[in-house]
């Protein structure tokens, strides 16, 4: 029976990065629309953030999601993030509360207009 439970707990998968927009708010400082799709289940398996690192995988910022969205089903959040000069591209990635890391994650070029999963708009 125990079994049966962890493995239902378990069964949606890993979050995943479904789509990121970039804004240039000013000089160093960018906010990230991040689009998650995850089958989040019950208290212990939803997921809980996502992150923008550099592709040696120093993190830069992360939105902490503080309940779980079982009803809204790829959900957008935003987050403001500072981009040290000189890094052109980061990866942006989900994580959940029962596999962590590990599902799907977008490759973002910030001097790019778009990309696979991307799009950068300039400063409004």
């Amino acid at each position: 029976m125990l079994t049966a439970l962890a493995a239902g707990s378990a069964w949606g998968g890993a979050a995943d990065v479904v789509a990121v927009e970039a804004v240039q708010e000013r000089g160093d400082v960018w906010t990230f629309s991040v689009t998650v799709r995850h089958d989040d289940r019950d208290p212990d398996h939803w997921a809980d953030w996502w992150r923008v690192r550099t592709p040696d995988g120093r993190e830069l910022g992360r939105r902490v999601l503080l309940h779980s969205h079982v009803d809204e089903q790829p959900f957008t959040r935003d987050e403001r993030v500072r981009i040290p000069r000189g890094v052109r591209v980061v990866v942006v990635e989900a994580h959940d509360k029962a596999h962590g890391l590990g599902g799907a994650a977008v490759r973002v070029d910030l001097a790019t207009t778009e990309g696979p999963g991307y799009r950068v708009r300039p400063r409004p």
